[in-house]
This record gives structure tokens, sequence and C-alpha cells, in this order.
């Protein structure tokens, strides 16, 4: 029996097995052998396998955004609308053959998009070449996933499934347990919290099958099994998704009105270019992005050239953007941000300059005005930085 029956079997005993307090184990063993078969269908073949086009391509750019979604859905409609790369779109479906990347540039970011080749279902299983489109989308900073709005929640719950297989985990968060193998003593169970979905006997059992017998484990939340084993395998990525429902000319007001409701969603038409610049805005906020300013002394700061940075980035990583020398010398920086209001009134008076030091947080800075808003990747204008090396001597007050 192959590693493709052995995953059938055990999905189907999962399938049919009632849940209740007498079964947890016995589920609990079933899905730890499932993702160890899982895990091995995704090892690459030791034999010698025909040379091809790769799918990959080098990164470049601020982030990397994935577009993933079924053949026909207007993936390469949108990447032709958003950058200045044509990818051919037709009315048959695999248009697409190949990775195709293209650049957003928005708010001085530049934004590499991927348009994948379209997947279908068993694309975890290597059918229509989707082992090699589902390893692309997990180097990605966010997925866009490109859904047909005529048709319904079938595809969103087929491609989550797809991409649930492989270990890729959309809008959520890494469970947080402490988890550490030991060379003896045996398995050492603790949990800050209740535990209501996992207990010692069902983790030691799940360790056992996975051949581990010296452990530490700690809980410090209410896991699940299944995120229990995603912490013992240890490959999985966690990353945000954005769900799409594209050709919303083609549905009615209230479908479009029920789906644009839904969390992490976004509904477009590609044909008549609705909603794009909402999907940009919302783009902005997933990859969670902030531009930063330099200014020189005398001058006004230079609002043509932005430093992008992550979200928990510090004064010293920008020091590093600058100048790999600058770190080494720096002293302090002078730092000020201001706000846009949010509601068109233009921004919030700047607060004042305050020193920083390396491990100051460009996303932790606070607004003084009247309005007491946090600076955040949604609201931050814009930072200045003025560093000042020991050599400069101390600056002008």
């Amino acid at each position: 029996m192959g590693i493709l029956e052995k995953i059938s079997e055990i999905e189907k005993e999962i399938a049919r097995t009632q849940k209740n307090k007498a079964t947890e184990y016995h589920l609990g063993l079933l899905k730890a052998k499932l993702a160890k078969y899982r895990a091995q269908l995704l090892e690459p073949s030791k034999s010698a396998s025909s040379k091809g086009e790769g799918f990959d391509v080098m990164k470049s750019g601020d982030a990397r955004v994935a577009l993933i979604g079924f053949p026909s859905v207007g993936k390469s409609t949108f990447l032709s609308l958003m950058t200045s790369t044509a990818s051919e779109a037709a009315s048959y479906e695999f248009t697409t053959l190949t990775c195709i990347p293209g650049v957003i540039e928005y708010k001085g970011a530049n934004i590499q998009l991927l348009d994948l080749p379209g997947i279908i279902e068993g694309a975890a299983q290597g059918k229509g070449r989707g082992r090699q489109v589902i390893a692309v989308a997990r180097t990605a900073d966010v997925v866009i996933m490109m859904l047909d709005a005529t048709k319904g929640e079938v595809q969103r719950s087929l491609l989550e499934k797809e991409l649930e297989s492989v270990g890729i985990r959309l809008n959520k968060h890494k469970p947080n347990i402490y988890f550490k193998p030991k060379k003896g003593g045996g398995i050492s169970f603790n949990s800050t919290v209740t535990l209501t979905q996992c207990s010692e006997k069902l983790v030691q059992l799940i360790l056992h099958e996975y051949k581990i017998f010296n452990a530490e484990v700690l809980f410090r939340e209410d896991c699940s099994p299944d995120e229990f084993i995603d912490v013992i395998v240890g490959n999985r990525v966690y990353m945000p998704c954005l769900y799409v429902y594209n050709k919303i000319d083609q549905i009615s007001m209230e479908e479009v009105d029920r789906l644009a409701r839904k969390p992490n969603s976004v509904v477009i038409s590609c044909g008549m270019k609705l909603n794009l610049d909402y999907l940009l805005e919302m783009l902005w906020e997933y990859l969670a992005l902030t531009c930063i300013y330099t200014k020189k002394r005398g001058q006004r700061p230079d609002f043509t050239d932005a430093i992008i940075l992550r979200k928990g980035a510090s004064v010293e990583h920008v020091c590093h953007r600058i100048h790999r020398s600058l770190a080494s010398q720096f002293k302090y920086a002078l730092v000020w941000v201001s706000l846009w209001a949010g509601d068109g009134r233009g921004a919030c008076p700047a607060s004042p300059l305050h020193r920083a030091g390396a491990g100051h947080s460009c996303c932790s800075a606070w607004c003084p005005s009247s309005r007491g808003v946090p600076a955040g990747p949604h609201c931050l204008s814009h930072f200045g930085i003025q560093g000042w090396p020991d050599h400069w001597g101390h600056p002008p007050e």
C-alpha cells in the first residue's frame, strides 16, 4: 500500500469515527499518523526526474505576495491590472503554465506579486504540478486567494484543505507551546491554563507515535491535538491570507454584501476594475510595512525615497538599511512621528522630537495629540531619523 492509499484510509477512518471522550486518544493517534504520511509525501523523490521549467523566481522588493486560485478565476488579469507586467489571459483554463512575477508600487514600497498557475483538487498530492505551486506559496509574506464569486464557498474550502495538508496555516498564529526533546528523564508535562482539548495521556501517545520518549512540554494556551502535532513537526508556515472574490459584477448585490462582510475578505471585479484601490489598502495592512523617511540636519525630510521596514523593526534596522557601518558608530537618533487622522481631515499634530536608542521600535512611538492614537502600521505617516555617530560630537539643542 502506497502513501496516498494510507492517507486515504486514515482520512476515511477519521471521518467515520465518532468524536467523544472514549475516542479522543484514537483520533489523536490517527492525526499523528496522518501528519507523518503527509510529511513523507512532501519529501523530494530520490529518483531522477525529468528536468523542466522551474516555478520559483528570485525574491525581490520589500515583500512577496502569492496569487493562489483555481484556473480561470482572474489571477492573470489581476496581475496585469496591478503591475506593468503583461500576463496572458484567455477564456480557457491553464493559460498560465509557470510563475510570472510583477511589481506593485504602492506608498513607496515595491511589492513582488507572483501569478502562480491554477491548482486543482489534489494539488497537495502532486496533481497538476501542485507541489511546485504550493512550494512557492510557502515563501510568500501574504497569500491572496483568488476566488470566483459565482462558485460560492466551494473553491475556498477546497483550497484551504489543500494548503492545510501541506503545512500552510492561513490567518493563524503559532501555538504557544514550549516543546524541547531531551536525552533522558522521560516526558515532563505541564500547563499554565486549563486544557479542554488535550490531556497528558494524549500528549504522551502522540509523542510515542513520533518515537519521542524524552521531552519537556509546556502548554501556555488551550491547544488542540492538531496544533500540538504542528509544534512537534516544526515545519509549519503561518501566514496571513486575503480572500479576494472576483467577478462580483455577475452576482446580485445581496450576495456581494454577504461576501464583503466575511472576515479577511475583499470583493472586486477585474473586468470592471471595481474596488481595486481598497484591495491595495487591505494588502498594505496585511503586510504590516512601515514607511520611514530620513532627514538631514537643517533640511526638510526627504519624502521621495522611503525606507520600507517590517512590523517590529527597530532604529538599528534603519541604520543597517542606510549604511552597514552606521550601526557600529550609532549613538542615538532624533525621532518624531505624525499620524493621519483617518477621517479625511489630514494629519495629527507631530509629536515633539525625542531621543531613541538602537533598540527603539519604529512602531511603538506615541503621538501625544488630542486623539491619543498609538502609532502602528495602520496609522503611521512617517518617522524622521537623524543619526549622530560619536565622532560627530554632541548634536545642537
